[in-house]
C-alpha cells in the first residue's frame, strides 16, 4: 500500500520554474542536481530508491560528488560556501501560519451561538426600551420612571458579551505569543552534529544545508532529508508522515532515504543531507496543508516576474 508521505510527494507537483532562493528549481546551477531533481529521488523508496540512486547518481557516493561533499570530512568551513547553498538549495526553514491580529480573534470570539444569541437580546431589549406605545388617554399600567430604565438591561447584556469576546480574544492572542515564542526557542536550540572540514560540530537545525554530512543517533528527530552513507542497526519511526506503526529498518543498502519529521528509534548513521526546508518532505507537507502558502505564492509571482 502506498504511504501517505509517498502519494502527498507524488501528487505535488510544482512548476519547475519556481523560484527557491532566487534560483530556478529545474536549473542545477553550479552543483550537478537540482532543487526538483533532488526532491523527485525523495519521493522513491526502499529497492526502488536504491535502484534510483544507482541508475542516475552512481550511488551515495556519486551523488556526493555532485553536491561537491566529502562523505567522510563533510563541508568546508566557508561561510560564502554555505550561503551560497542556501541560495541555491533553499534555507532550513518552514514559514509558520502568519499570526492572527487581536482583531481577527475578537471576531472569531463573535462567532460564539451563545453571544450571538445574547447580542440579539441586547439589541431587542435596547429597541424596546426606546418604544413608546401610543397614549389612550387612561394612563393605566404606565410606568414613566420603569420605562425610561428599560435601557439598562440591554446595555448590561451589551457589556457582559464585550467583556466576555475582549477576555477571549486576548486569552487567546496571550497564548498564541506564547506558544511562538516557545516555537522560536526550540528552533534556535534544536542542535543537531554534522560534519564539516573533518570536525564533528552541534549546529543549530536552521543552518542546516543541502549538501551536510550529519550524524544520526537514537532518540533524533531529523530536521530534514537525506541519504543514509553508513548506518548500524538503524531503525526509524515513520509514523508521523506515513502512518505506519512499525519500526523501518534502514540502510545503504536496503532503504537509504531518510525523512524529515521522522525520528530515530534505534541504532545510529550518518547521512547527506538533500532537502530541507520546504523542499524536504515535510516541508511539501506542510505547504499542501497551508503553512507556507503565502511563501510560495510570493515566489511563484517572482518566477513570473523573472518570465517576463
Amino acid at each position: 500500500m502506498e504511504d501517505f508521505g509517498f502519494a502527498i510527494s507524488r501528487n505535488f507537483n510544482p512548476d519547475v520554474s519556481l523560484l527557491q532562493g532566487g534560483v530556478t528549481m529545474g536549473s542545477r546551477g553550479e552543483y550537478g542536481c537540482s532543487v526538483d531533481e533532488l526532491r523527485t529521488l525523495m519521493e522513491y523508496r526502499g529497492a526502488e530508491a536504491r535502484e534510483k540512486l544507482d541508475a542516475e547518481y552512481d550511488g551515495v557516493e556519486g551523488l556526493c560528488r555532485r553536491l561537491k561533499t566529502d562523505p567522510n570530512n563533510g563541508l568546508p568551513q566557508d561561510k560564502d560556501e554555505l550561503d551560497r547553498r542556501r541560495a541555491v538549495f533553499g534555507a532550513n526553514e518552514i514559514p509558520p501560519h502568519p499570526p492572527k491580529s487581536f482583531l481577527q480573534l475578537v471576531w472569531e470570539a463573535l462567532q460564539d451561538v451563545t453571544l450571538i444569541i445574547l447580542l440579539v437580546s441586547a439589541i431587542v431589549s435596547l429597541a424596546l426600551s426606546f418604544y413608546r406605545p401610543p397614549d389612550d388617554g387612561l394612563g393605566a399600567g404606565s410606568d414613566d420612571s420603569e420605562h425610561e430604565a428599560g435601557w439598562i438591561e440591554g446595555v448590561a447584556i451589551l457589556i457582559s458579551v464585550v467583556v466576555v469576546v475582549l477576555v477571549t480574544a486576548l486569552n487567546d492572542y496571550t497564548k498564541e505569543r506564547q506558544f511562538r515564542g516557545l516555537q522560536a526557542k526550540i528552533e534556535t536550540e534544536h542542535k543537531f552534529a554534522v560534519i564539516r572540514g573533518g570536525n564533528q560540530i552541534q549546529i543549530v537545525v536552521n543552518e542546516l544545508v543541502v549538501g551536510d554530512i550529519a550524524q544520526i543517533k537514537y532518540g533524533d528527530l531529523l530536521p530534514a532529508d537525506g541519504i543514509l552513507v553508513q548506518s548500524n542497526d538503524l531503525k526509524i519511526d515513520e509514523s508521523s508522515l506515513t502512518g505506519e506503526s512499525d519500526q523501518i529498518r534502514k540502510s545503504p543498502e536496503l532503504d537509504p532515504m531518510l525523512l524529515s519529521g521522522t525520528h530515530v528509534m534505534e541504532g545510529s548513521g550518518k547521512m547527506v543531507v538533500t532537502a530541507v526546508g520546504v523542499n524536504s518532505q515535510t516541508g511539501i507537507i506542510m505547504t499542501l496543508l497551508g503553512a507556507a502558502k503565502d511563501v510560495v505564492e510570493e515566489e511563484r509571482k517572482a518566477a513570473k516576474r523573472e518570465g517576463k
